[in-house]
């Protein structure tokens, strides 16, 4: 099993070779000893702008059992944990065949380790293919009428296939590096695998999605697009069968993995008393700087050296009350784009592609909304959600999106820029967001800004682009499930992912699809 030698600091030139000798040395390691070794994980430490650095994690296979007793009690040496999962197959038979509901990150990789150990799953996509999803998103962005079923939050990948493709994660699963080496093999470029804030970006990931699709079918599993998720048939604790148009699809197991715009669905399991509760969740705006800026922010004279990645921030806030500002989910080199998936309503999110070679950067400034600001009824977050939505529609009469400065919105006098012209594709147009967002979360999101210009002078730019409304951070709602992962209401029917309310983006969705899969596997028979 390999060893992992961390905090191993170099300059920006510094080598492969001499950062890995450099760690040998480090953990009293012999070269004769070292079978393999390489660059496990990179990092940039830009904390202080005169001072920029990498800090890696070097992965190191010794040639026999005496050299790793040898170097086991030097310090800040650990062992690679085992990524595969651990496959146990159960005995129980039940009629039908597993039903993924959704292609997201969670259904897709749910229905992957399905297939690939025999159990034939179906998966239920109410949107399009992703070639079919590109035209129809594409169409409106150019100003022909939305898609309720086929836009930037339905269709094969998920809300991910338009987005920076992001596989950063807070949860410290080894599973997580299973995911990276599936995406991995499946086309993603395997810097996925060492760098500490691995990307994919749009325009690669929506080729990962197809070979992962195909590896599926070819196992003997289908995925049936345009098909919407309508209600189930149970006997007793156990669905039978699931409705979906006009087909009704036999089940032994439901994993709903719908993602967190699909709020019809949420509202049909609410009129079937599966058991769900409303969470916390964020909204506010996107962000939108110059690249250049952001970089110069936090590089400093380093800004302009070619080792260095498009510079990318997360910052946040929280006051002794508990109120928080914080941005999320940023964009290097991207743009915002339109993400509605209702009619008469205006979303949005931000994407940007693997190169991150676009002019602006944007992240969402968000704020964090609880039952105090929605209400205590389980759908009570979705329905607020959803009027703020309505509100930017009427605010600017159509799908373009409200929008005005920094300097603008801080002195409540809507304008344009001059400066950072604004990504967002259908047009935007100087707006009051005060007539859109709840008062407490304008005014956090003032204070945020002002926090945050203190730690990077770039958001202290009154011509930087604010663009709303951002209201679909992570799922208003969780469908409760207990530790076997199924539904507490129903024993076959499993919750999964980022719209059940069990992850946040893509990898930890993609190993809750996987702990879901081995769920089933463990209880049904193939």
């Amino acid at each position: 099993m390999p060893i992992i030698i961390t905090q191993v600091k170099a300059s920006l030139s510094r080598k492969r070779e001499a950062v890995i000798a450099k760690a040998l040395k480090m953990a009293g390691i012999r070269e004769n000893d070292v079978e393999s070794a390489d660059i496990h994980k990179t990092s940039l430490d830009a904390r202080k702008r005169d001072n920029i650095f990498f800090v890696h994690a070097v992965s190191v296979t010794l040639k026999d059992k005496q050299a790793e007793e040898r170097v086991a009690i030097q310090k800040k040496l650990t062992y690679s944990p085992d990524c595969e999962p651990d496959i146990v197959k159960g005995t129980t038979k039940r009629n039908g065949r597993p039903i993924v509901v959704g292609f997201g990150p969670a259904g897709m990789f749910c229905a992957l380790v399905l297939a690939e150990n025999g159990y034939r799953p179906i998966v239920l996509e109410r949107g399009a293919d992703v070639d079919e999803r590109v035209k129809k998103v594409h169409s409106f962005w150019t100003g022909n009428e939305l898609c309720e079923n086929t836009n930037v939050q339905f269709g094969e990948g998920g809300a991910g296939s338009f987005s920076d493709g992001k596989l950063v994660t807070r949860i410290k699963d080894p599973l997580c590096g299973y995911v990276l080496r599936r995406l991995a093999q499946f086309g993603a470029p395997q810097e996925i695998l060492t760098k500490a804030k691995p990307h994919i970006g749009t325009d690669k990931l929506r080729n990962i999605v197809k070979t992962i699709r195909e590896r599926i079918i070819k196992l003997g599993g289908e995925v049936r697009f345009n098909t919407t998720f309508d209600g189930f048939q149970r006997s007793g604790t156990l669905i039978q069968s699931v409705n979906a148009g006009n087909d009704s699809f036999e089940a032994s197991a439901v994993v709903l993995a719908t993602g967190h715009s699909a709020r019809d669905t949420f509202e049909m399991l609410l009129s079937e008393n599966i058991a769900m509760e409303s969470k916390p969740f964020a909204i506010g705006a996107r962000i939108e700087h110059l690249q250049a800026d952001v970089n110069e922010s936090l590089y400093g004279q380093y800004a302009s050296n070619p080792l260095l990645p498009q510079g990318e921030y997360q910052l946040s806030h929280t006051r002794k009350d508990g109120q928080s500002a914080y941005t999320f989910c940023m964009c290097p080199g991207g743009v915002v784009v339109p993400a509605a998936s209702e009619r008469n309503t205006v979303v949005v999110n931000g994407m940007s592609e693997f190169a991150r070679d676009g002019k602006n950067a944007n992240a969402a400034l968000v704020v964090a909304v609880n039952k105090n600001d929605f209400g205590s009824g389980i759908l009570d977050g979705m329905n607020f959600a959803r009027e703020i939505e309505r509100k930017a529609f009427e605010a600017t009469g159509c799908y373009k999106a409200p929008a005005t400065t920094v300097g603008g919105f801080l002195d409540g006098k809507p304008t344009l820029s001059d400066k950072v012209s604004p990504s967002y594709a259908v047009g935007v147009v100087p707006s009051d967001f005060s007539k859109i967002l709840p008062s407490r979360v304008c005014s956090m999101m003032k204070e945020g800004l002002g926090v945050f210009a203190r730690k990077m002078h770039c958001f202290g730019d009154m011509n930087a682009m604010l663009t709303a409304p951002e209201t679909r951070t992570s799922s208003p709602i969780r469908i409760l499930r207990n530790e076997q992962m199924k539904s507490v209401s129903i024993e076959n029917l499993y919750p999964c992912g980022e719209g059940a309310g069990y992850a946040g983006g893509i990898t930890s969705s993609a190993v809750d699809g996987v702990k879901v899969a081995l769920s089933i596997m463990s209880e049904l028979e193939g």
